[in-house]
């Protein structure tokens, strides 16, 4: 077992901390604040192969797998920038797409989302919550197409997107009555989408929609995979979201860390600075071993991701402990900053209210609690 990083890892990591370091924290703050996307330096990224880092080469992509992917997350917000559509896009549409999709939808997307296009998920109910399978859109044939009815809540960017992939109920199994799922690709352009905003008290550049599809007219070639398949395939996409969004938390935690210990090291109100303090030091010094496990935990799942192995498991536990991570670490540093951490001149509260959100989405704290509890303990199921 081998933890030295390579050359190549290393030299990843200082061009996508350079790209980011042109725009900066003072960028990415004024843009949350503005509930506005940071498109320029999503499309630097982009410019520069790592948007699409992970997708397979023929089709315009870097080729490479989900470690690398995990380290343009990660990178990019600990220079300060964390790019939310990184966990929707490159990570489950892009994977999925590259998994599943047809050669007709692979030539057509994958080249341009490598290029910068986004394709977001839809998968979210009002009603469903984390019950999968109690998602009611439907998708019913008519004729050769399908027709595509029903609500989505709370899905990122659709503003931002060319495209969605949907997750609808297709059927029944005659056996247990349970859902059958499919995904689709669907235009955000579509007739009979329509998309309404939904406000959200915490700042960060990405919005959050309701959808309503009314009758949304696809033609056959919208399915992605094998009918009534989707929610086999879709775990494909959810785990390297759970792996990304670890890793945009340990960026997110080591950010506001640095950035607590800079002011720590320099700050004096009794004449030396407050960083000599334990009270001070100690919980900076807890915030950054807990950062650094859970990064330990990300980088173990997402090689079992892209060698083939069983992932669920440890990318539940990366989401988990680098969501508490990030979220502990951010508080501490804006304590550390008294009053002047709720200044938007410091820019720490955009990076608290992402860090907040991301230990409810994509998976809830609480929902991975009951998967380690009932699959890596053999416990009985509590829900």
């Amino acid at each position: 077992m081998d933890f030295a990083e390579s050359v190549e890892h290393q030299e990843l990591r200082r061009s996508v901390g350079a790209i980011t370091d042109k725009y900066g924290p003072a960028y990415y703050a004024e843009r949350a604040v503005a509930h506005q996307p940071t498109t320029e330096l999503w499309q630097d990224l982009a410019d520069h192969g790592f948007i699409g880092i992970n997708l397979p080469q023929q089709y315009g992509g870097g080729g490479a797998g989900m470690t690398e992917l995990a380290m343009v997350c990660e990178e990019t917000a600990a220079h300060g920038c964390p790019q939310l559509l990184l966990l929707v896009s490159s990570a489950i549409s892009g994977e999925l797409l590259a998994k599943y999709g047809t050669d007709e939808q692979r030539r057509e997307w994958l080249p341009r989302m490598a290029s910068g296009t986004k394709v977001v998920f839809a998968i979210t109910e009002p009603d469903a919550g984390s019950n999968s399978h109690r998602i009611s859109t439907t998708a019913r044939r008519s004729g050769d197409d399908y027709l595509l009815t029903g609500t989505k809540y709370y899905i990122s960017g659709v503003d931002e997107a060319a495209a969605l992939i949907v997750v609808a109920r297709t059927g029944r199994d005659e056996s247990t009555g349970a859902a059958r799922m499919s995904l689709f690709l669907v235009p955000t352009d579509a007739a009979g989408l329509v998309e309404q905003r939904l406000p959200v008290g915490i700042s960060v550049p990405e919005k959050q929609f309701t959808l309503h599809f009314d009758n949304v007219r696809l033609p056959a070639d919208s399915l992605i995979g094998i009918e009534n398949e989707g929610f086999r395939h879709v775990f494909d996409g959810l785990n390297p979201e759970r792996i990304t969004g670890a890793a945009v938390c340990i960026g997110i935690g080591r950010f506001a860390i640095e950035r607590g210990a800079s002011y720590a090291r320099t700050r004096s109100v009794w004449g030396s600075p407050i960083g000599g303090y334990q009270g001070i030091s100690h919980p900076l010094a807890k915030a950054k071993i807990e950062i650094d496990l859970a990064a330990v935990m990300t980088a173990k799942a997402a090689w079992l991701y892209e060698n083939g192995l069983p992932a669920g498991e440890a990318a539940n536990i990366a989401k988990y402990a680098a969501a508490e991570a990030a979220a502990a670490g951010v508080d501490q540093a804006i304590q550390i900053h008294g009053g002047n951490g709720l200044s938007t001149e410091f820019g720490l509260l955009p990076q608290w209210g992402l860090a907040r959100l991301l230990r409810i989405a994509p998976v809830s704290r609480e929902m991975i609690l009951n998967y380690v509890a009932q699959h890596s303990l053999r416990l009985p199921k509590s829900y």
